[in-house]
């Protein structure tokens, strides 16, 4: 991966945290952020019959589709439509 696509990967990622309401949560706690991370990790390692990736990815696919519900919603209201 080259200098340049790495540094866009890992502004993506950390928009994610942000955007997922992480570090409002942990009052912006590096440690609680990393260690939160860490027992994810763990539980997607132990699965114990479950496979807890797949849910997390059926959430976060629900949570983009809604946000780009929402964004297209907010611009069809905020365009002007031409008509008075």
């Amino acid at each position: 991966m080259q200098r340049r696509e790495r540094t866009r990967h890992l502004i993506e990622l950390g928009g994610l945290v942000q955007k997922s309401g992480l570090v409002e949560l942990v009052d912006d706690d590096r440690a609680t952020l990393y260690g939160a991370m860490l027992e994810l990790a763990a539980q997607a390692g132990n699965q114990d019959g479950e496979n807890p990736m797949a849910l997390w990815k059926r959430r976060g696919k629900r949570a983009f589709d809604s946000e780009s519900e929402d964004a297209q919603d907010k611009a069809s209201v905020d365009t002007p439509s031409g008509q008075d």
